[in-house]
């Protein structure tokens, strides 16, 4: 769901996402100490709401109509909007977090996979960590080329480029990404391939969450009872990352990494700065 809204914001509403970013960071920085072989995706939803209203901000998902959790915990060949419950993790998942906290009206949003150790299954989990491998540096790619992007959909065209360096891995495309502010879905849509056709500049002021979700197999989903968790058709494994990010005067922010998204632009040369109050 998107909402509209101002697509390009100040630069004092900007630095107003930066709390939002680092709340969000946060508790995402805690659920994932937290994982480990046995903890249940419920408890790891507690973890990352209390961190959240612990530092003063609410949990946005549960601000989604319908929606009562704190975090999306997807589990192998479950892409998105996993529903958090008493599914106990075990040795080789991979397990996608999505998390989102809201601070003083601006919103942040993010998402991590990680591939849980099993020593009995190497192949396995060798499998699972080049696909989480290659969604994370799509992710960056994306990130990275909204240094030097004329136009929104040059972050997708970064994406696809990216994934397909990496291997033969499914882009889903039934999802995306897109811009941030007062709501937590706001204009535009940031696409994770490549997409002809006109879309909004890249300027100072853009606000946008990238999110690729890439798979071992089928990029077709469908939906589970529960009327959330979206799986892969062929049940083959997904990974999923997002980070929110400020376009500003000065240049790019990752608002929903510690340092700014130093560590993650380093391989592509690009230099976050911090947004400068006025």
């Amino acid at each position: 769901m998107s909402a509209r809204s101002g697509l390009y914001k100040s630069p004092d509403q900007l630095r107003a996402m930066v709390r939002p970013g680092l709340v969000t960071a946060a508790a995402l920085d805690a659920v994932r100490d937290a994982i480990q072989v046995g903890v249940s995706t419920l408890e790891l939803d507690a973890i990352a709401e209390k961190v959240i209203r612990d530092s003063g901000g609410i949990p946005n998902f549960q601000l989604e109509p319908g929606y009562r959790h704190t975090l999306c915990t997807s589990i192998n060949d479950a892409v998105v909007h996993g529903v958090p419950s008493e599914l106990r993790i075990a040795a080789g998942d991979i397990v996608s977090i999505d998390c989102g906290a809201a601070v003083d009206g601006w919103n942040g949003d993010a998402a991590f996979s990680l591939v849980v150790p099993d020593p009995a299954r190497p192949e396995l989990v060798a499998r699972r960590e080049a696909l989480n491998t290659a969604t994370e540096r799509s992710l960056w790619a994306g990130i990275a080329a909204l240094a030097t992007a004329s136009v929104v959909n040059d972050i997708g065209a970064a994406v696809e480029a990216s994934i397909e360096g990496s291997g033969e891995y499914g882009i889903i495309e039934d999802f995306a990404g897109h811009g941030i502010g007062r709501s937590m879905h706001e204009d535009p849509e940031v696409y994770n391939f490549r997409v002809r056709g006109g879309s909004p500049k890249v300027k100072p002021g853009l606000a946008v969450a990238i999110e690729p979700m890439i798979t071992l197999g089928s990029i077709e989903t469908h939906e589970l009872a529960d009327g959330w968790t979206q799986v892969t058709d062929d049940g083959s494994d997904a990974a999923h990352w997002e980070h929110s990010v400020a376009v500003h005067a000065d240049g790019l922010w990752v608002l929903t990494a510690e340092d700014g998204g130093a560590a993650g632009l380093a391989p592509f040369g690009v230099v976050p700065v911090p947004i400068r109050a006025l």
